[in-house]
Protein backbone atom coordinates (compact mmCIF):
# COMPACT_ATOMS: atom_id res chain seq x y z
CA UNK A 1 0.00 0.00 0.00
CA UNK A 2 1.36 3.39 -0.91
CA UNK A 3 2.14 5.76 1.96
CA UNK A 4 -0.32 8.32 0.55
CA UNK A 5 -3.20 5.85 0.94
CA UNK A 6 -2.01 4.38 4.22
CA UNK A 7 -2.53 7.48 6.42
CA UNK A 8 -6.19 8.08 5.40
CA UNK A 9 -6.93 4.36 5.87
CA UNK A 10 -5.41 4.36 9.37
CA UNK A 11 -7.25 7.56 10.32
CA UNK A 12 -10.57 6.18 9.05
CA UNK A 13 -10.03 2.93 10.97
CA UNK A 14 -9.27 4.81 14.20
CA UNK A 15 -12.27 7.09 13.72
CA UNK A 16 -14.74 4.25 13.13
CA UNK A 17 -13.36 1.77 15.69
CA UNK A 18 -11.98 4.20 18.26
CA UNK A 19 -8.65 3.96 19.97
CA UNK A 20 -10.13 1.94 22.86
CA UNK A 21 -7.91 3.57 25.47
CA UNK A 22 -10.89 3.85 27.84
CA UNK A 23 -11.20 1.81 31.01
CA UNK A 24 -13.78 -0.98 30.87
CA UNK A 25 -17.36 -0.11 31.70
CA UNK A 26 -19.64 -2.56 33.45
CA UNK A 27 -22.72 -3.68 31.56
CA UNK A 28 -25.80 -5.62 32.60
CA UNK A 29 -24.98 -9.30 33.08
CA UNK A 30 -27.77 -10.42 30.76
CA UNK A 31 -30.45 -8.45 28.91
CA UNK A 32 -33.65 -10.27 28.01
CA UNK A 33 -34.19 -8.64 24.62
CA UNK A 34 -37.96 -9.25 24.33
CA UNK A 35 -38.48 -7.70 27.81
CA UNK A 36 -36.25 -4.74 26.90
CA UNK A 37 -38.30 -3.91 23.80
CA UNK A 38 -40.99 -1.22 23.96
CA UNK A 39 -41.17 2.41 25.07
CA UNK A 40 -38.68 4.05 27.43
CA UNK A 41 -39.07 7.64 28.68
CA UNK A 42 -35.76 9.50 28.77
CA UNK A 43 -35.59 10.78 32.36
CA UNK A 44 -32.11 12.33 32.18
CA UNK A 45 -29.09 12.31 29.93
CA UNK A 46 -25.79 13.73 28.91
CA UNK A 47 -27.29 14.89 25.62
CA UNK A 48 -25.97 14.57 22.12
CA UNK A 49 -26.23 17.68 19.96
CA UNK A 50 -29.59 16.59 18.52
CA UNK A 51 -31.09 16.09 22.00
CA UNK A 52 -30.29 19.48 23.49
CA UNK A 53 -33.56 21.10 24.54
CA UNK A 54 -35.56 17.86 24.19
CA UNK A 55 -38.94 17.61 25.95
CA UNK A 56 -41.04 14.42 26.20
CA UNK A 57 -38.16 12.33 24.86
CA UNK A 58 -38.99 8.68 24.20
CA UNK A 59 -36.87 5.82 22.91
CA UNK A 60 -38.82 2.87 21.53
CA UNK A 61 -37.40 -0.51 20.51
CA UNK A 62 -38.84 -3.31 18.39
CA UNK A 63 -37.02 -6.52 17.48
CA UNK A 64 -36.80 -7.14 13.74
CA UNK A 65 -36.93 -10.64 12.25
CA UNK A 66 -33.24 -10.41 11.32
CA UNK A 67 -32.24 -9.75 14.97
CA UNK A 68 -31.65 -6.02 14.55
CA UNK A 69 -33.53 -3.55 16.70
CA UNK A 70 -35.79 -0.99 15.02
CA UNK A 71 -35.51 2.16 17.11
CA UNK A 72 -37.60 5.30 17.18
CA UNK A 73 -36.30 8.28 19.13
CA UNK A 74 -38.90 11.06 19.41
CA UNK A 75 -39.06 14.35 21.27
CA UNK A 76 -40.33 17.91 21.13
CA UNK A 77 -37.65 20.51 20.44
CA UNK A 78 -37.14 23.22 23.11
CA UNK A 79 -40.63 23.01 24.70
CA UNK A 80 -43.66 20.75 25.14
CA UNK A 81 -45.22 22.53 22.14
CA UNK A 82 -42.01 22.50 20.10
CA UNK A 83 -41.41 20.87 16.76
CA UNK A 84 -41.73 17.07 16.82
CA UNK A 85 -38.42 15.37 16.01
CA UNK A 86 -38.22 11.67 15.10
CA UNK A 87 -35.09 9.62 14.41
CA UNK A 88 -34.97 5.98 13.35
CA UNK A 89 -31.58 4.39 14.01
CA UNK A 90 -31.07 0.63 13.89
CA UNK A 91 -29.58 -1.28 16.81
CA UNK A 92 -27.16 -4.16 16.20
CA UNK A 93 -26.60 -6.48 19.14
CA UNK A 94 -22.84 -7.06 19.21
CA UNK A 95 -22.51 -9.26 22.29
CA UNK A 96 -24.91 -12.20 22.14
CA UNK A 97 -23.68 -13.53 25.51
CA UNK A 98 -25.06 -10.57 27.47
CA UNK A 99 -27.10 -8.73 24.79
CA UNK A 100 -25.86 -5.57 26.57
CA UNK A 101 -23.44 -4.22 23.96
CA UNK A 102 -24.99 -2.82 20.78
CA UNK A 103 -23.98 -0.68 17.86
CA UNK A 104 -26.53 2.04 17.11
CA UNK A 105 -26.52 3.12 13.46
CA UNK A 106 -27.96 6.52 12.60
CA UNK A 107 -25.99 6.76 9.34
CA UNK A 108 -24.22 4.08 7.35
CA UNK A 109 -21.59 2.72 7.99
CA UNK A 110 -21.07 4.08 11.50
CA UNK A 111 -22.41 2.09 14.43
CA UNK A 112 -22.09 4.14 17.61
CA UNK A 113 -21.19 2.46 20.89
CA UNK A 114 -24.34 1.73 22.92
CA UNK A 115 -24.11 -0.20 26.18
CA UNK A 116 -26.85 -1.24 28.54
CA UNK A 117 -25.02 -0.49 31.78
CA UNK A 118 -27.94 -1.34 34.01
CA UNK A 119 -31.47 -2.67 33.80
CA UNK A 120 -33.41 -3.45 36.95
CA UNK A 121 -35.02 -6.81 37.63
CA UNK A 122 -38.51 -5.78 36.50
CA UNK A 123 -37.24 -3.87 33.43
CA UNK A 124 -38.71 -0.59 34.66
CA UNK A 125 -35.43 1.42 34.72
CA UNK A 126 -32.33 1.29 32.58
CA UNK A 127 -29.09 3.17 32.00
CA UNK A 128 -27.47 3.36 28.58
CA UNK A 129 -23.87 4.48 28.35
CA UNK A 130 -20.80 4.50 26.18
CA UNK A 131 -17.23 3.37 26.73
CA UNK A 132 -16.05 6.98 26.17
CA UNK A 133 -18.44 8.14 28.94
CA UNK A 134 -19.38 11.11 26.78
CA UNK A 135 -23.14 10.39 26.62
CA UNK A 136 -25.57 8.62 28.93
CA UNK A 137 -29.30 8.05 29.18
CA UNK A 138 -31.37 7.23 32.25
CA UNK A 139 -34.68 5.81 31.06
CA UNK A 140 -37.84 4.40 32.64
CA UNK A 141 -41.13 2.84 31.61
CA UNK A 142 -42.93 5.77 33.25
CA UNK A 143 -42.33 9.50 32.64
CA UNK A 144 -41.45 10.18 36.30
CA UNK A 145 -39.34 8.27 38.81
CA UNK A 146 -38.82 8.75 42.54
CA UNK A 147 -35.95 10.86 43.84
CA UNK A 148 -34.50 7.76 45.55
CA UNK A 149 -34.46 5.82 42.26
CA UNK A 150 -32.95 8.79 40.40
CA UNK A 151 -30.17 9.09 42.99
CA UNK A 152 -29.48 5.34 42.75
CA UNK A 153 -29.17 5.53 38.95
CA UNK A 154 -26.92 8.59 39.14
CA UNK A 155 -24.75 6.71 41.64
CA UNK A 156 -24.35 3.83 39.18
CA UNK A 157 -23.15 6.26 36.50
CA UNK A 158 -20.73 7.85 38.95
CA UNK A 159 -19.33 4.41 39.85
CA UNK A 160 -18.71 3.81 36.15
CA UNK A 161 -16.60 6.95 35.84
CA UNK A 162 -19.13 9.44 34.50
CA UNK A 163 -18.99 13.13 35.39
CA UNK A 164 -22.52 13.26 36.79
CA UNK A 165 -22.50 17.07 36.85
CA UNK A 166 -23.11 16.87 33.08
CA UNK A 167 -26.36 14.93 33.46
CA UNK A 168 -29.50 16.92 32.70
CA UNK A 169 -33.12 16.08 33.52
CA UNK A 170 -35.36 15.75 30.47
CA UNK A 171 -38.75 17.47 30.97
CA UNK A 172 -41.66 15.01 30.67
CA UNK A 173 -45.38 15.89 30.72
CA UNK A 174 -47.93 13.31 29.55
CA UNK A 175 -51.65 12.91 30.12
CA UNK A 176 -51.26 9.08 30.32
CA UNK A 177 -48.08 6.98 30.59
CA UNK A 178 -48.71 4.45 27.79
CA UNK A 179 -47.51 3.95 24.21
CA UNK A 180 -46.33 7.51 23.49
CA UNK A 181 -44.42 6.53 20.35
CA UNK A 182 -47.40 4.77 18.82
CA UNK A 183 -49.38 7.97 19.28
CA UNK A 184 -52.06 6.62 21.61
CA UNK A 185 -51.50 9.32 24.23
CA UNK A 186 -51.18 13.04 24.04
CA UNK A 187 -48.61 15.28 25.68
CA UNK A 188 -50.10 17.73 28.16
CA UNK A 189 -50.51 21.11 26.54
Amino acid sequence: MKLGLMLPTVLLTLTVTGCNSYPPIRTADRVDIPRFMGDWYVIANIPTFIERGAHNAIESYSLNEDGTVATTFSFRKDSFEGEQKDYHPTGYIRDSESNAVWGMQFIWPIKADYRIIYVDEDYSHTIIGRLKRDYAWIMARTPQISDATYKKLISILQQEGYDTSEIQRVPQSWSEPSSPVSGSIQADE
